[in-house]
């Protein structure tokens, strides 16, 4: 009879933050896959939990992946924990999950802290979407052009970000995206918490004015406000709605639409550049 795989949320700083359920969850699991041992023994040691570890980590899983099922397989509880939070967001375990599933081993997620959320929470920025895009890439150049990509998200973007890699960022971000609101959220729940608000270049400011920024931080920017500004002329913005195919009063339609203008401003503009 096959056993079971349980993803449990651990805390993102304060070990207070976990949940009655995971510390049960982790007592009773036969495994504990750790992304890092030392660092769960910390929290199983604060609880009291004696659950057998086990490493598995990005260099690692593949490998460990393909074990762990074998022995849920064989009828093992396994637990799968993260350094902080939720396993997979950003950190290890879609292998081990994937494989959990494909073998037909039930895959159990206990929720619990999210820096993101938690960030997003506190940030004052809109909660009604958001994107959730990860850390941003290492290289300037892959950097703006994956922030350009999200210009017009009408969402709160979410990131990770290093401390050493802050300044910069936010750099990319007052070039990219200019003055929206940014949130820094750094040492969520941890002795040293703070979230500064303001624009890219502000925050930045106050960052640049410490002698280093450590810790872990999550960075949020304010959504897109709406589509930028069209320059080109109505008649022409028309014209290339028709030649796509569109019908005239459609592209009329779309672009009074896109322009916030009304059918018959647009209609008007139209008969002006023809006379």
């Amino acid at each position: 009879m096959s056993g079971l795989l349980y993803i449990v949320a651990t805390p993102i700083g304060n070990l207070e933050d976990i949940t009655y359920r995971a510390v049960r969850v982790l007592k009773e699991a036969g495994l504990i896959a750790c992304e890092d041992t030392r660092h769960t023994c910390k929290l199983l040691e604060h609880y009291g939990i004696q659950t057998p570890t086990i490493s598995y980590h990005e260099y690692n899983e593949v490998e460990r992946s393909e074990d762990l099922a074998a022995r849920m397989l064989a009828g093992a509880v396994v637990a799968l924990v993260s350094d902080a939070g939720m396993p997979l967001v950003s950190d290890p375990g879609y292998r081990l999950v994937r494989a959990a599933i494909e073998n037909g081993i039930p895959v159990r997620a206990i929720p619990g802290p999210s820096a993101s959320l938690a960030a997003l929470a506190a940030s004052g920025l809109p909660t009604d979407a958001f994107h959730f895009g990860g850390f941003l890439p290492h290289k300037p150049g892959q950097r703006v052009k994956a922030l350009e990509a999200l210009a017009e998200e009408q969402a709160t973007l979410i990131f990770y970000e290093a401390p050493h890699r802050i300044l910069e960022t936010l750099e990319a971000i007052e070039r990219t995206l200019g003055s929206r609101p940014v949130v820094v959220a750094r040492e969520l729940t941890k002795i040293h918490e703070e979230c500064l608000r303001g624009t890219a270049a502000e925050v930045r400011a106050q960052l640049a004015q410490r002698e280093a920024v450590k810790g872990e931080i999550t960075l949020l920017i304010g959504k897109a406000t709406g589509p930028p500004p069209d320059d080109t002329p109505v008649e022409e913005a028309v014209e290339a709605l028709v030649r796509g195919g569109a019908p005239r009063m459609d592209a009329i339609k779309q672009v009074a639409r896109r322009r916030g203008l009304s059918k018959r401003e647009v209609y008007d503009r139209l008969l002006e550049a023809r006379q």
